[in-house]
């Protein structure tokens, strides 16, 4: 049977036409972005350069830090909730982007529900509630005595209206029925000085903070706002050991990706991390400046989160807490 020329082409034209369907490149196919909210060389930098340095060898790209500060770290999250579908864009979101400045801005950039995708619980930072020794109160029985015995009288100084360290304190009061004057400075620095000078009695901040002047004898540790004893301070007690289970005001990072990104390039950034906040490189550099190594799972976080959520959001109702 001969076939001609025209015959073939006609049949040819005939054959359904197969579009062409592009070759996804696998993830990750360039460096990556993590990105810090804070300014370079504070705790959360160093949280940071150790994770992106730890998951390099890992994940098989570099991974290029970038710190993004302002609006107590809603700036760098709203950069990498921007990011649309790139999963080659990391954030290290804090606690207050993270659970509390929804309850505070009148209108956050970006929606936390939406926008950004959970990955890993990174590290958690103990806070520890600590008086001028000059006081005389050697132990939270005898803190909540007098406060209750003098309200509106015992100082206790916060690292800033509507961070962590002041919603810790509105917490303590809430649950220990006790009158602090709440006292707020631009950062933990000039409360410590004041602290310290006898300024005002009290406070609440991360333990790496107040530390060398615990040790010094100037300051004097009365609990850890945590469930579990801080390893920087054994001897210290925990409130929930002193029976005020609720006051738990751990401070936490936590790796997120864009909302849209792929579920596949979330689990592999998830897998990448994990096994770098096992390693002891990252353990002990955490440890270092009083952070402990997180873990978990996407779901832990996500549900970690919405706790947070609901428990930093009744605290700011309660006390009235507005932002500067």
């Amino acid at each position: 049977m001969n076939i001609t020329r025209r015959g073939a082409v006609a049949g040819l034209t005939a054959l359904p036409l197969v579009p062409a369907v592009a070759q996804q490149p696998a993830f990750p196919n360039k460096p990556l972005t993590l990105v810090v909210p804070f300014p370079a060389g504070g705790p959360a930098d160093i949280f940071g350069r150790n994770l992106a340095q730890g998951m390099t060898g890992l994940i098989g790209q570099p991974i290029v830090v970038e710190n993004k500060s302002g609006a107590a770290g809603v700036t760098g999250i709203d950069f990498v909730a921007k990011a649309g579908a790139d999963a080659h864009v990391m954030g290290l979101m804090s606690a207050s982007a993270g659970a509390i400045m929804q309850s505070l801005m009148p209108k956050m950039p970006f929606d936390p529900a939406k926008d950004i995708a959970p990955i890993v619980l990174v590290v958690r930072v103990q806070e520890v509630m600590a008086v001028n020794a000059k006081l005389g109160i050697d132990d939270m029985k005898t803190l909540i005595a007098r406060a209750k015995a003098n309200p509106g009288k015992i100082t206790c100084a916060s690292a800033g209206t509507g961070g962590i360290t002041h919603l810790a304190i509105e917490l303590f009061k809430r649950e220990t029925g006790t009158d602090l004057l709440h006292v707020p400075y631009r950062g933990a620095a000039p409360a410590i000085n004041d602290l310290l000078a006898g300024t005002v009695n009290t406070t609440i901040l991360d333990v790496p903070a107040v530390l060398p002047h615990i040790r010094s004898g100037a300051l004097k540790a009365l609990a850890v706002t945590s469930d579990t004893r801080a390893p920087l301070l054994p001897d210290v007690p925990t409130m929930r050991e002193l029976g005020f289970p609720k006051v738990n005001s751990d401070n936490w990072y936590a790796l997120v990706s864009p909302g849209a990104s792929s579920a596949e390039a979330r689990k592999k950034i998830f897998d990448a991390a994990s096994v770098a906040l096992k390693s002891k490189q990252i353990v002990d550099a955490y440890a270092a400046v009083g952070g402990i190594a997180g873990g978990g799972t996407s779901a832990d976080l996500a549900a970690f989160l919405r706790e947070e959520v609901a428990k930093w959001a009744a605290v700011i109702k309660a006390a009235n807490v507005k932002l500067e």
